[in-house]
C-alpha cells in the first residue's frame, strides 16, 4: 500500500467519525494550549516580580541597628546599635566595596497647600538615594548637590501625595507647608508598580527632601535611642553584586569599629537586600513555572491516552474490515501503517491547532490592557519543545500499539465477527 492511499483512507476514516474524531483532539489541543499558556504565565509573573523589585532598588541592602548577642570591648551583650548619619559618612569614606550610600530619615509630617492637607511620611535622604532606589520624575527634577548642601526646603512628591494635596491643579513651583515650615515642590515622581517596601510604605504615597532639611526641620522628638543625627535605616548600593557578601562583611566590620561590636556579631544589625529578595522571587516563581509546566503535560499526556483508547475502539469496531483486506492481499504491515497513520493525523493536526491557539492567546493577552495584578504571558520557546517532544512521544505510544494489535489480528477469527 503506498503513501497515497495510506492517506486517502485516513482522511476517509477521520471523516467517517468527524465528533469522536473531534472530542479525541479536544485533549490533545487543550494540552498543547495549557503548556504554552500556563508556562508564559508563569514566566511573566517571574518577570513581572522583578521588574517590581527592580522599583525598590537594584543590588541595595537597607540596614538597621539590631541588639548585640555577645560582649565586645567591654560593653555587655544585648546592647542596642543606634545608627546615625556618621555611619553613612564613615561607610561613604572607608567602604571601597559599596558604591553609594545615604541616610534615611523618616517621619510623619502634617502637610498643607492650597488645596488640601494630609499627613504622609516624608523621607529625609541624600540625592544619590533618588538614582539608586530607582526614583524617575514625571515633572519638574529631583533633588542635586546643591539642595543638600545648602539645606534647600525643596520636596519631591510621589504621585498619590500630589494628587491628594494638589488634586487636578499644578504642583511644580508651589509652596507645600509642611508642619508650618513653607517647603517648594520641584517635583513629581512616575507612578511606581511597586509590590512592597520598607518602612513607611510604597514611594508613590511618600514625600523626599534632602536629609540636611529634615534633620534642622523635623527631627523626632528626643528620647531614649533616638538623639540628634539619629536616623531610621541606611541604604547602600553594591558596587559589584559578585562582591556581595564581602561588601555585607564590609559594612559590619566598619559599624562594629563604630559602635563597639564584633564583625562576626550578625544580630548587631538588620540587613534586608535586593539580591536575596530578587533570587528567593526567581526561585519561588521557577518552581511555580514548572509545577505549571508539569500539569499541562500531564493534561497532554492524558490526551494521548484518549487517542490511544479511541485508536482501540476503532480496531474492535473495523475488525470485519481488517479480515477482509487481509483476505484481499493487505499484509500486516499495511494494516499497521494504516491504523498507525490515523494517529498521527489526529495528532498532528490536534497539535497544530493547540499550538496555534496557545501562540495566538499569548500574543493576544500581550495586546490587553491588563489590571496591574495580571501579567502578561511570555512566549517560551521552552514550553513548546516540551509540547513537540511530549507530542511525539505520545504519538509513537498511542499510535503503535493498537496499530500493532490490529497488524496481528487473524483474517479468519476477524471475518468470524459480525
Amino acid at each position: 500500500m503506498n503513501l497515497r492511499e495510506v492517506l486517502r483512507q485516513t482522511v476517509s476514516s477521520i471523516a467517517a467519525h468527524k465528533m469522536r474524531s473531534f472530542l479525541t483532539m479536544f485533549g490533545i489541543i487543550w494540552g498543547i494550549t495549557s503548556v504554552i499558556l500556563l508556562v508564559g504565565l508563569g514566566k511573566g509573573f517571574d518577570k513581572d516580580q522583578k521588574e517590581r523589585l527592580k522599583t525598590i532598588g537594584v543590588d541595595l541592602a537597607i540596614i538597621w541597628g539590631g541588639r548585640t548577642s555577645a560582649q565586645a570591648g567591654g560593653y555587655a551583650a544585648g546592647r542596642p546599635i543606634h545608627l546615625s548619619v556618621d555611619d553613612a559618612r564613615i561607610i561613604k569614606e572607608q567602604a571601597f566595596l559599596i558604591k553609594t550610600v545615604s541616610p534615611e530619615l523618616r517621619w510623619p509630617v502634617s502637610e498643607v497647600s492650597r488645596y488640601n492637607a494630609a499627613s504622609r511620611p516624608v523621607r529625609g535622604v541624600w540625592p544619590e538615594y533618588q538614582r539608586f532606589r530607582s526614583l524617575k520624575v514625571e515633572e519638574g527634577r529631583l533633588m542635586n548637590e546643591d539642595d543638600e548642601a545648602e539645606s534647600h526646603r525643596v520636596v519631591v512628591l510621589g504621585i498619590e501625595a500630589r494628587n491628594q494635596l494638589f488634586p487636578g491643579q499644578p504642583a511644580i513651583g508651589e509652596i507645600l507647608s509642611m508642619q508650618g515650615v513653607p517647603y517648594t515642590v520641584i517635583g513629581v515622581l512616575e507612578k511606581k508598580k511597586q509590590n512592597g517596601s520598607y518602612g513607611s510604605g510604597p514611594d508613590n504615597t511618600q514625600l523626599f527632601v534632602p536629609y540636611a532639611s529634615m534633620a534642622r526641620d523635623f527631627p523626632p522628638p528626643e528620647k531614649p535611642g533616638v538623639f540628634k543625627g539619629w536616623i531610621n535605616n541606611l541604604v547602600v548600593e553594591v558596587a559589584d553584586p559578585n562582591q556581595h557578601e564581602a561588601a555585607m562583611k564590609q559594612i559590619y566590620e566598619i559599624l562594629g569599629r563604630q559602635h563597639h561590636f564584633e564583625p562576626t556579631d550578625k544580630d548587631a544589625l538588620f540587613i534586608w537586600d535586593t539580591l536575596d529578595g530578587a533570587e528567593l522571587v526567581e526561585h519561588i516563581f521557577s518552581i511555580m513555572t514548572v509545577f505549571f509546566g508539569a500539569v499541562s503535560l500531564m493534561t497532554l499526556s492524558l490526551g494521548g491516552i484518549g487517542v490511544m483508547n479511541i485508536m482501540l475502539v476503532a480496531v474492535t469496531e473495523r475488525t470485519r474490515e481488517i479480515g477482509v483486506r487481509k483476505s484481499l492481499g493487505a499484509t500486516a504491515t499495511d494494516i499497521r501503517n494504516q491504523f498507525f497513520a490515523e494517529s498521527v493525523a489526529l495528532m498532528i493536526i490536534s497539535g497544530t491547532i493547540g499550538m496555534a491557539i496557545g501562540l495566538g492567546l499569548c500574543i493576544g493577552v500581550n495586546e490587553l490592557p491588563l489590571p496591574d495584578i495580571v501579567p502578561h504571558p511570555i512566549v517560551s520557546p521552552s514550553a513548546i519543545l516540551a509540547s513537540l517532544l511530549t507530542l511525539g512521544l505520545i504519538t509513537v505510544g498511542a499510535g503503535m500499539y493498537p496499530a500493532q494489535r490490529a497488524a496481528t489480528l487473524s483474517p479468519i477469527e476477524c471475518l468470524r465477527q459480525e
